[in-house]
């Protein structure tokens, strides 16, 4: 069992191994030729390791960022980010998360068979971290063993389900079809983001989007979205290091070199990551989405695979950087809010920030173009501000700890049922997985007779 658990791990924290996997799966199914299977699986598994260097470049462009950014303006406080919440509560609850996301997993394929909520959820890592934040508030309910392994199964397929299931009218305008949903537990902030883009275009036909905009003729080099993302980049860590100071870079990252330099290159890298993970993209969408045909076919009827967020940085890229920058300022903006308040302060995580506030920004620009992008992203960042500050108390002594889950859904689904546990403790969980397993059910038994709800 422990071999199984550990292969299980492993498997969750590599998704390029996970999407391939099911890639050659679909292509098997489909009975492609022994040439077509190698390369449509070989493709898809080099596709995923792409885009997941393009994002350790990013990240590891944004992390210098982030202290910079605390020591320029001197500000202390709790800091999203998954990796490291997760880190610290596998310790603890290792073996049972591996078990609940398991079982999450075959409910999600079970609920996507059986129903009309199609979406089967491909982003392991993503998964692997709600089947963590699950054991770690059902725990604190009091549920145990068995029981613990079942409720928080079934609340993990329930969200891998709704979360993409939710997104798909804004995927589908985005794609022009429903070849693929977004499978990143960011999704509660997207919908908002997509919602006020609605919101902001009114009974206008066409809106100007991000990609749209008119540049002076003097300028037109910044319409290619390598260089504005670099050069905004630049511009904005040059202004923080010079705040910070070049001691703080020197005593931080003494091989960096001169801190200016050292700011630049963090800037360039940063574009760099963007670039790596749009060409990433690009590979894995030309064979996941043939490939997942088989399994649609023959075990799914009409599944849909849902990919990682940076799936719709292609759509927009310069919605990806106007969709940061909205984020993290709404990310000050709370952080300010929270100061005044006297509440826990929440700072702006850069990572997070990044890459959902960047999905928030494609989102609110698919249906509100440049003004969408902006409010939606900028409220995006709002919402992953405050979320957390409910979010901690219902995770027991994980809650304490400096830092805590980041992206909206983890918000969302963890104070819903932790709050649940807090009020009746397990029967009141009980009748919350209840009630949203009806509302899947109860939307198939409508959707069956013929009504359009989406």
């Amino acid at each position: 069992m422990n071999v199984f658990m550990t292969v299980l791990l492993d498997i969750a924290k590599s998704p390029a191994f996970l999407v391939s996997l099911i890639a050659l799966i679909g292509l098997l199914v489909q009975k492609k030729s022994a040439a077509d299977i190698v390369k449509g699986t070989i493709k898809t598994f080099v596709g995923f390791l792409v885009l997941s260097a393009g994002a350790g470049v990013v990240s590891g462009s944004l992390e210098p960022f982030g202290g910079m950014f605390e020591a320029a303006f001197n500000v202390k406080g709790v800091v999203p980010n998954n990796e490291a919440i997760v880190s610290m509560a596998l310790q603890q609850f290792g073996t049972i998360t591996a078990l609940v996301m398991f079982f999450g997993m075959l409910a999600n394929i079970l609920i996507a068979r059986f129903s009309k909520m199609k979406h089967i959820f491909l982003t392991g890592h993503h998964t692997l971290y709600m089947a963590c934040m699950y054991a770690v508030i059902f725990s604190v309910a009091g549920f145990k063993g068995v029981s613990l392994i079942l409720v928080g199964a079934l609340a993990l397929g329930a969200t891998m389900t709704l979360s993409p299931f939710i997104l798909q009218p804004f995927m589908r305008r985005m794609t022009g079809g429903d070849g693929v949903g977004l499978g990143h537990f960011g999704g509660v902030g997207y919908w908002l983001a997509g919602s006020i883009g609605k919101l902001v275009r009114g009974k206008k036909e066409k809106v100007v989007s991000t990609e749209d905009i008119n540049f002076p003729k003097g300028l037109a080099f910044l319409r290619d979205s390598t260089v504005s993302i670099a050069l905004t980049m630049m511009v904005i860590y040059v202004i923080i290091a010079i705040v910070a100071g070049p001691q703080y870079v020197a005593k931080n990252y003494p091989d960096g070199g001169n801190f200016i330099i050292f700011a630049l290159t963090k800037g360039g890298e940063f574009a760099a990551g963007v670039y790596i993970i749009l060409q990433g993209v690009r590979l894995i969408l030309n064979e996941i989405v043939p490939a997942f045909k088989g399994i649609s076919e023959k075990v799914v009827p009409d599944a849909i695979p849902a990919l990682d967020c940076p799936i719709v940085f292609t759509f927009a890229p310069n919605a990806v950087l106007i969709g940061f920058f909205s984020s993290f300022v709404g990310g000050i903006v709370s952080m300010i809010a929270m100061g005044v308040l006297g509440t826990v302060v929440i700072l702006p995580g850069v990572v997070p920030h990044f890459f959902c506030g960047a999905t928030a920004g494609v989102f609110g620009n698919a249906e509100g173009g440049l003004k969408g992008s902006i409010i939606g992203s900028f409220m995006h960042g709002i919402l992953i501000s405050f979320l957390p500050i409910f979010l901690m108390p219902v995770l027991g002594d994980l809650g304490f700890a400096n830092s805590t889950f980041s992206d909206a859904d983890f918000g969302i689904g963890g104070i819903f049922f932790g709050t649940l546990a807090n009020k009746g403790a397990q029967g009141a969980v009980i009748a919350g997985l209840v009630i949203l397993y009806v509302l899947i059910f109860g939307y198939t038994f409508f959707k069956k007779k013929g009504s359009d709800v989406e």
